[in-house]
This record gives structure tokens, C-alpha cells and sequence, in this order.
């Protein structure tokens, strides 16, 4: 389960997304409105823990803007107002809760929980995208009766996909999701797991492809109707 933090308290993003971690969720944190609209644009993440009060891009700008787009990941609002009228401008806006600071941890967890129930496609052991499936407990592909295993980055880069089959994502962002800002891969990198994907679900004769983006990246297209 994929969290995303954006939280301009640094000491109290990092301790939130510690006790996220502890409880399983893979967490990513940012720390102003603007990289948090970069990153909740993906549309790979399963919940998003969104304060208002936040530096370059306020949270309900945030919020507005990814609704504009189409994604609509659960979002929970934080802040540090118990204002009636700035709860209803968040639900207004599109936030799907809302908690207001201080809060017990046990409270944050058991609203996530809620939050993320209510999401579309994902399956308890994996993802789907039409008939083709993504089993996060063998990484396996298959569609229909064919199958086929994964290697981890490959699994990791048709999780990024299936998440959100309707965005298209980026080089960089597989880059900086799976091998890490610091590392040393490369564009070539992608496009060699890309190319071994492609020929994967060519062999389990699926109707899902995933299509070039030329310039902008990739996203997964299906020839059904």
C-alpha cells in the first residue's frame, strides 16, 4: 500500500511516515505543496496525508488541482485549524477526511485504513487492469490461463503501472521510484525493462501493451473496447 506525506513539519512528516512504515504502508514524504502535487500527479499512490498549511502551494490548491486532473486518490486532510468553515472548504474541495492537529496515531491509522478501503482496483493479493493481472504475492502476470513471472524490478514497474493505468509516467520517476535519486541508472535502464515487459505480455497474448509517450514517457493502452 503506497502513502504519500506532504507535510511542511519535517519533524513531524518523518515521524508520521516512521509510524506508517512500521505498520507496512510504503511511505514517500515532501515537504511543500508544490513537490507534493508533482508526486500525488502520478496517481500511484493509494491514500495521500495532506496538510493545508503548506509553503509554495497550499493544500487546497493542491487538492483542487489533482481533482482537475482527474485523480482521485483518497485524500485526508491536516491541519492545524478547527475552523468549521475550513473542514467544509477541504470536503468541498475534494478531500475525502479530514483530521485536525494534535491527533493520536491510532486515529490517523484507523482513517487511512478506512480511506483505502474504498479504492477501485486493487486486489487483496494484486492489481488488475481489464484482464490482465499483476499477483503481488508470486510476481506474476498473467492473463487469462497464460502466466508468466517477474523479475522485481519488472514487477515494480508494472505495479507503478497498474496503480494507474490512465497516467502517463515518466523515465525519471521510475528512475527516481525504483532505483533511487542517488543511483546510477540511467534512461537505458527503463527502456531495457520496458523492452522485457513488452515481450512478456506479448507471450501471454494480452491485449494490454504499454505505449510510448514520445517525450513524456509511458502508459498502459488495451485493445479492448
Amino acid at each position: 500500500m503506497n502513502l504519500l506525506i506532504v507535510e511542511d513539519e519535517v519533524q513531524l512528516a518523518d515521524a508520521l511516515a516512521e509510524i506508517l512504515q512500521r505498520n507496512k504502508y510504503h511511505v514517500d514524504t515532501v515537504y511543500n505543496g508544490e513537490d507534493g502535487l508533482h508526486y500525488a500527479s502520478t496517481g500511484i499512490y493509494d491514500c495521500i496525508v495532506l496538510d493545508i498549511m503548506l509553503p509554495i502551494l497550499d493544500g487546497i490548491s493542491v487538492l483542487r488541482m489533482l481533482r482537475k486532473q482527474k485523480i482521485s486518490t483518497p485524500v485526508l486532510l491536516l491541519t492545524a485549524k478547527s475552523d468549521v468553515a475550513d473542514k467544509i472548504n477541504g470536503l468541498d474541495s475534494g478531500a475525502d477526511d479530514y483530521l485536525t492537529k494534535p491527533f493520536v496515531t491510532g486515529e490517523l491509522l484507523a482513517r487511512i485504513r478506512a480511506l483505502t478501503r474504498r479504492t477501485g482496483e486493487v486486489a487483496v493479493d494484486g492489481l488488475q487492469f481489464h484482464n490482465l493481472r499483476l499477483d503481488s504475492q508470486n510476481y506474476t502476470l498473467s492473463y487469462g490461463q497464460e502466466q508468466i513471472k517477474l523479475s522485481l524490478k519488472e514487477y515494480q514497474i508494472m505495479e507503478i503501472f497498474m496503480s494507474n493505468p490512465k497516467q502517463i509516467v515518466s523515465k525519471e520517476f521510475f528512475i527516481e521510484k525504483i532505483w533511487g535519486y542517488e543511483s546510477d541508472a540511467e534512461y537505458n535502464n527503463v527502456e531495457v525493462y520496458i523492452s522485457f515487459l513488452r515481450k512478456k505480455l506479448t507471450h501471454i497474448e494480452s491485449t494490454v501493451s504499454i505505449k510510448t509517450v514520445r517525450g513524456v514517457g509511458y502508459c498502459l493502452e488495451s485493445k479492448q473496447h
